[in-house]
This record gives structure tokens, sequence and C-alpha cells, in this order.
């Protein structure tokens, strides 16, 4: 029925924009951007948490506080930079390991 296609299209639009996301993580991982990084976190945190994807969502909370500078729950700075990109490096993989699960539950 046409709600199931409009659900569908949604669903599979986020699923599209979180690839490219990821992928827009990776370059910005590579130039060590954080306020690129951070950027990126907030927009997929938006969109996976309207989906209620709360494990993505979760994990992209962390990339933006991380990419702030923050602790994961963004109330305490940590300047270490190199601290930041590597825990940043691993929401983006625990995000990417829960999207992976959301795209295979839903192709």
């Amino acid at each position: 029925d046409d709600a199931h296609e409009f659900s569908k299209s949604i669903v599979f639009g986020f699923l599209e924009q979180a690839e490219q996301t990821f992928t827009k993580m990776q370059t910005a991982m590579d130039r060590k951007d954080l306020a690129e990084l951070s950027s990126l976190g907030h927009f997929l945190k938006g969109s996976s948490a309207t989906l209620g994807y709360t494990k993505v969502k979760d994990e992209c909370e962390k990339i933006q506080h991380y990419g702030n500078k923050k602790d994961e729950t963004g109330t305490i700075d940590e300047p270490d930079e190199a601290k930041c990109l590597k825990l940043i490096g691993e929401s983006v993989t625990e995000a990417m390991n829960a999207y992976d699960v959301v795209d295979l539950l839903m192709r």
C-alpha cells in the first residue's frame, strides 16, 4: 500500500544518506578535520533519531561531541585532538556496525 511504500522510501533514503555520510566521515578522519566530523555526526544523528535507530544516533552524538573536543557526554573539555580522533574512529566503526544491521533487516 501507499503508506508502506512511503515508509520504505524514507528508510532507503536514510540508508543511502548514511552511506554517503560515513564516506565523508572517513575523508574527514583522513584530514583530521574535527569540526567537519562534528558536523557530520550532528547531521546523521538527527536523521537516525527520527527513524528510531538509537545505536546509530548514540554513536553519532559521540562523534559530534568528540569533534567539538568534548567527552562523549559533551560536558567535559578534551583538548587532546589525537584522542578525540581515536574515539571518533571507534564511534564511526560502532555506528557503521549498527547501520549494517539496519541495512540487512530493511533490504
